[in-house]
């Protein structure tokens, strides 16, 4: 019989989630950014809210960040977070878009400018 693979936690991620398969919210991305709001945590937290709330004290993480944090599926973390959110106790905003691809046609002629000042 092989032993426990070092690394993987020892509790099923269906059980931090408290058996919730989905989150309540479909918002939250992988790169989603969670910020824990002001306040302390209620007392009836669940252990792994409440490790995600204390992973979220030192400023901001996305959702991926904090599943390696946690060491938990990225899905196990998005429950948790749309749990949290839904009681107020920390929000998500939506990761900052990649800026666009330059516009080739400017280079192009940004470039001939300079080659004709050159000149």
């Amino acid at each position: 019989m092989r032993g426990h693979r070092a690394g993987r936690p020892l509790v099923p991620a269906y059980l931090s989630t408290e058996g919730v398969a989905r989150p309540s919210r479909n918002s939250l991305e992988r790169l989603s950014v969670l910020t824990s709001t002001a306040g302390p945590d209620p007392g009836e937290l669940p252990p792994a809210q409440h490790a995600l709330r204390g992973a979220l004290e030192g400023g901001s993480l996305t959702v991926v960040e904090a599943a390696a944090l946690l060491r938990l599926p990225v899905s196990a973390v998005r429950v948790l977070s749309a749990a949290l959110i839904d009681q107020g106790l920390v929000t998500a905003r939506p990761p900052v878009p990649s800026a666009g691809q330059p516009d080739h046609d400017l280079l192009k002629r940004v470039a001939d400018g300079l080659r004709a000042l050159k000149l």
